[in-house]
Order: structure tokens, then C-alpha cells, then sequence
């Protein structure tokens, strides 16, 4: 029987239905045909006031975000590109995490995380890509060996939101394998650090 293990995406714009959103639920989809529980933070789920570190006061759906991220066991990061970097709307969000700087998993600590970038060329999209990758990386997450830029020019998605692209759809598809697949090997480690501590303190162990 499979590790089953959480995966939660985020990103998007406030536009419904845009492309970031349509990659991103293309991820989430494989993931769960892999036996994931999924769930999705859409760009009009963002938008919520600039993150304050000196307030404490949180919008409910800022409250949400945290403690989706908290629960999740592998994450999915998508962003637009807006002029060469990652948009406000997903920046915001991600500012957020540090809500769990003292969490029992700081952060994205022990999380795969997979990033999108979607833009009209490559320049602005591998450049947002790298973007969120770094911000994986000082959220001490773990970032996916493949991530996958979404150029509108030359691929996008139908109007049943499925990839028109057989290559980024099998990219998208080998991005989620890596989540899921990191996720549950995090979650067993895990299972026999914890199975380890309590045989070392029982009678039995000393």
C-alpha cells in the first residue's frame, strides 16, 4: 500500500482560469491519480493584504495558506511571469511562510516543491522559474530536479483545460511523479525517525 502523502499548489493570477492556474491544477491532477491528497490555493484565493511581520492580525484566507502549507507534504509553486520575476499576487503569498519560522517544519523544511513559470517566451519564464526555485531554496525547501516553464507561444491548454502539448504535458506529469515520489520517501524517514526515538526511550531500548 502507498505513503499517502499531501500535496497542496499555489499560484496563479487574479484572472480565473489562467494559464498558471491551468498548469498548475494539470500537476495537482497527477499527483492525485498517484494516490495524493491534493488541494489548490488559486490566484483569487491570494489576494489578501501585503504580509506585515509587525501585525498580528491575519485574513482568513492568509490563516489558510499557512496552515495548508504546514500540512502539506510536497508543494507546487506557479507563478506568471511579470517582468522577469514573480508576480506581487504569488510573492505575497509566499511571504506568508514565514508564519512558520517555528514550526515543528520551518518553513518548507522537509517539503519537495515544484515550480511553474508561465510566460509569453522563454526569457521572462526562466527567469521567474529560477526565481521561485531560489525562494525554495531560502525557505529550506527542496526543489524539484525538474521544473517547467510554460511558454504561451508555443504551448498552452484547451477549453477543457487540458494540455494541448504532448511534451509539456509529459514535463508537467514527470513534475508531480518527483513530488509525490520525494514526498512519501520524506514521510517514511520521518515514520522511522519517529519509531527509532520511541524504542531508544522505552524500557526496553535502554
Amino acid at each position: 500500500m502507498q505513503q499517502t502523502v499531501k500535496v497542496v499548489g499555489i499560484g496563479g493570477s487574479p484572472r480565473p482560469d489562467s494559464t498558471a492556474e491551468r498548469a498548475l491544477r494539470a500537476v495537482l491532477a497527477e499527483a492525485e491519480r498517484q494516490g495524493a491528497e491534493v488541494s489548490l490555493i488559486g490566484g483569487a484565493e491570494l489576494v489578501m493584504p501585503l504580509y506585515d511581520p509587525t501585525s498580528e492580525l491575519r485574513s482568513a484566507r492568509a490563516l489558510r495558506l499557512v496552515s495548508e502549507i504546514a500540512a502539506a507534504d510536497g508543494l507546487v509553486l506557479a507563478s506568471p511571469a511579470y517582468h522577469g520575476g514573480i508576480s506581487g499576487l504569488v510573492k505575497n503569498a509566499l511571504d506568508h511562510v514565514e508564519e512558520l519560522r517555528d514550526d515543528a517544519r520551518p518553513y518548507f523544511s522537509g517539503r519537495a516543491v515544484g515550480s511553474l513559470a508561465v510566460a509569453q517566451g522563454w526569457q521572462g519564464g526562466v527567469s521567474t522559474l529560477a526565481a521561485l526555485r531560489d525562494v525554495t531554496h531560502a525557505l529550506r525547501g527542496w526543489p524539484t530536479p525538474l521544473g517547467v516553464v510554460v511558454n504561451t507561444t508555443e504551448a498552452g491548454f484547451g477549453p477543457d483545460g487540458r494540455c494541448t502539448d504532448p511534451h509539456l504535458r509529459g514535463r508537467l506529469g514527470a513534475m508531480a511523479t518527483q513530488v509525490v515520489s520525494f514526498a512519501r520517501m520524506a514521510v517514511l524517514a520521518a515514520e522511522a525517525r519517529d519509531v527509532a526515538g520511541a524504542e531508544a526511550l522505552s524500557p526496553a531500548g535502554k
